[in-house]
């Protein structure tokens, strides 16, 4: 991963935005020595974003196992019938 000053950002964005494209990973951006943020093209955080959603769903799913709230099939079935109608 290819890291970058602050200053080398403000002064060189161009540059950076295209080196960030072409290579297709994030760019470690730091600030007096350190780290402060990456720098990401948009598909690569969208596709994160989607992923973390994904993961939040399964926990709250785990979390619902062990807190023993769940239901069978065909009562899921009937709770939902009213929407597919």
């Amino acid at each position: 991963m290819k890291t970058e000053l602050v200053t080398t950002l403000k002064r060189q964005a161009t540059k950076i935005l295209a080196e960030l494209h072409q290579r297709q990973e994030p760019i470690l951006i730091t600030e007096h020595g350190k780290p402060s943020a990456y720098l990401v093209e948009v598909q690569y955080f969208e596709a994160m974003q989607k992923k973390l959603t994904l993961l939040e769903g399964i926990a709250r799913g785990e979390k619902a196992i062990l807190e023993n709230r769940t239901v069978s099939h065909d009562e899921a079935k009937k709770r939902l019938s009213r929407w597919l109608e």
